[in-house]
């Protein structure tokens, strides 16, 4: 073949290797971070071939398109993605509207993240599991003091209404069986234990025992007609005394303020 038929060959063999040369190239990091934007880069390899038109907001494959931004010498694109699929990542060929195509890229997204990341909980990996967090007990002790100082102060009140309440209870029990009903044993007996009670919650425990000397001794006349009285008709069949209920708890209600303002 003469060298006049090779030059048309040679030319045409060095137009496809230019061609094939000038194609657009992809510069990216070797892995990508699941979930957090990086930049990829397209450029132009060759100098002489023109200015890669601008790409299309479609999002790259599984990768987001955030962003899109000219190089700093304005033959390329930097392209801000956000990986939202790990594993294997396949970006096909992009048409730039041109007759020039980029090549296939392939990029690995690991699955797993690093602690305290984000989109944790999505990777999949040992390290995405949350740290047990640790319950406040100095920050609940603290907002608890209020309450425990309050229920501590109600349970105090609560104490010592206790001798308040048991005379209340007592001095209803007394209006409520006496003067007995009737004559019979069980009606005085029932009156005398309520009587009794009630005694036992000014004096002490030894007032169910007292006699008509006792009362006396601190000018509770009309217990000391009562309980002699009372006696006398359980065990004598005597009448029942006369004195009424109303007058038997004043008198006790006087003896309490009495006494009460002789404590210091």
């Amino acid at each position: 073949m003469s060298p006049a038929r090779r030059w048309p060959a040679a030319a045409i063999g060095g137009i496809l290797c230019s061609v094939l040369a000038a194609a657009p190239q992809w510069k990216v990091p070797e892995k990508l971070a699941f979930g957090r934007m990086a930049v990829l880069e397209l450029v132009e390899s060759d100098p002489a071939a023109p200015a890669l038109p601008r790409p299309g907001d479609e999002n790259l494959g599984p990768l987001a398109l955030r962003g899109v931004e000219a190089t700093k010498d304005g033959r390329g694109w930097r392209l801000t993605v956000q990986p939202l699929v790990p594993g294997a990542v396949v970006v096909p060929p992009i048409d730039l509207g041109d007759g020039r195509r980029t090549p296939e890229l392939r990029l690995q997204v690991p699955r797993t993240t690093a602690f305290g990341a984000d989109w944790k909980g999505v990777g999949g990996g040992l390290q995405d599991q949350l740290e047990p967090l640790p319950f406040p007990w100095l920050w609940a002790t603290l907002a608890l003091m209020p309450l425990l100082a309050l229920a501590a102060f109600l349970f105090r009140r609560w104490r010592q209404g206790g001798e308040g309440r048991a005379w209340r209870h007592a001095r209803r029990a007394f209006h409520a069986a006496w003067p007995p009903r009737s004559r019979q044993r069980a009606a005085l007996d029932l009156s005398h234990g309520a009587g009794r009670e009630l005694l036992a919650k000014v004096f002490g425990e030894e007032a169910r025992t007292w006699g008509g000397a006792a009362f006396r001794k601190l000018q509770l006349d009309a217990w000391a007609a009562w309980a002699d009285g009372l006696d006398a008709a359980r065990f004598g069949g005597a009448e029942t005394p006369r004195n009424g209920a109303e007058d038997l708890v004043k008198a006790l209600e006087n003896h309490r303020r009495k006494d009460k303002g002789r404590r210091p």
